[in-house]
């Protein structure tokens, strides 16, 4: 009997990522200057929607680059470099970059273009320019994934040695360079398609310590109330799961769970265990003692979503900061979790705050009332009955 092979690394599900984002173009086959030219019309005309990001080489002779490190940290030998040029940042590293290194870099960007002459990148944009032919042949095996290709001045034929490496060459667009904004309008289309697509996560996991029975169990509208919630958020999204603590899922009749795998971290750790199982989704949170909460806030949420945020989150009704437990938590911030969990904290509220959120005012903030307390649901209970 053979032994079996020994699994060196635990399965996790890998999110669908570029060199550098999820989002990536490189622009290749034209030369460095026209590829920059392209790229900064295309930001141009997404930047009013789009986080959009470019990644270039710098083409100093490395005589020219050994001059302008001599006034600086980087040219007496430190290891990395922040400087605030006031209108943009830079950042200097002596560092030989990984993949995953520079997907933390991009993680806020919603589209990284790059120059296809010196990088590889996920999705490919082809130009068809004479004067790059030689090069172009030498570098076709980065041309994986092309989405678009673009003719350069007086050029009207796809050469044979790209249609014989480009798959499905007949449905694959093209424009002229100088063709700017229709180049924007169809990666704007592709972009919106790749919108990632909701779960729902249901916040069952507590102990109700304050409340002495389980809150998921309460009964508010002919049904537990986790039960009632299933069915409810199933209205908005692909997938409903209910997040439990691994001693509950028996006990959770024949709803879809998805018990912790981030252990004692409370809503943090459901978080995690959310985008760990789907990290290409986006997750719609939502805590089960949260009674009041309607279709019109969730549609609120919804409609007012940020994908180039964080999170969309309203604003706490009884503070001035944002609510947690009510949230649409885009892809980007699994990244943005695990780097707060690392430096020791463990509070979604936390991480909203200090990153790049979407912040909504709920045009009804008695759909956002907690109830935490036999007392506090027994108002509740009341104002149910008199509706």
């Amino acid at each position: 009997m053979k032994n079996k092979p020994h699994q060196k690394h635990a399965k996790i599900t890998r999110p669908d990522l570029g060199v550098f984002a999820r989002n990536e173009w490189a622009i290749i086959g034209t030369p460095c200057g026209n590829i920059k030219r392209i790229a900064y019309k295309v930001i141009e005309n997404l930047s009013d929607q789009f986080k959009v990001a470019y990644a270039d080489a710098d083409h100093k002779s490395e005589d020219e680059a050994a001059e302008n490190k001599s006034d600086d940290a980087m040219g007496a030998g430190a290891y990395m470099e922040y400087t605030d040029k006031i209108s943009h940042h830079n950042f200097s590293e002596k560092a030989n970059y990984e993949t995953f290194q520079f997907r933390t870099k991009f993680n806020g960007s919603d589209v990284v273009l790059v120059n296809g002459n010196h990088f590889s990148a996920g999705q490919q944009i082809v130009v068809v320019d004479p004067r790059k032919f030689d090069s172009l042949k030498k570098k076709l095996d980065r041309l994986t994934k092309v989405t678009m290709i673009l003719l350069e001045g007086e050029e009207s034929e796809i050469p044979d040695f790209l249609k014989s490496k480009i798959e499905n060459i007949e449905h694959i667009p093209v424009y002229k360079t100088t063709e700017t904004k229709l180049i924007s309008v169809y990666l704007k289309e592709l972009l919106e398609e790749r919108t990632p697509p909701i779960s729902g996560l249901i916040l069952a996991g507590g102990k109700s310590t304050r409340m002495g029975q389980d809150k998921g169990l309460i009964n508010y509208r002919g049904m537990p109330q986790r039960d009632y919630l299933h069915k409810f958020l199933k209205n908005f999204c692909e997938d409903v799961f209910i997040s439990c603590r691994q001693d509950q899922i028996r006990v959770l009749n024949e709803l879809p769970v998805l018990p912790d795998t981030f252990f004692n971290l409370g809503p943090f750790g459901a978080l995690l265990s959310a985008f760990r199982e789907r990290p290409d989704h986006a997750w719609l949170v939502v805590a089960v003692d949260y009674p009041l909460l309607d279709r019109d806030t969730i549609l609120q949420l919804l409609t007012g979503r940020n994908p180039s945020k964080v999170a969309t989150a309203f604003q706490s009704t009884h503070n001035d900061f944002p609510e947690p437990l009510v949230t649409l938590w885009e892809p980007r911030s699994y990244p943005e979790l695990l780097r707060f969990l690392a430096q020791g904290y463990s509070c979604p509220r936390k991480v909203l705050i200090n990153t790049d959120v979407q912040i909504l005012q709920a045009e009804n903030p008695d759909a956002l009332r907690n109830v935490n307390d036999p007392e506090e649901m027994k108002e509740v209970l009341a104002l149910l009955e008199g509706e």
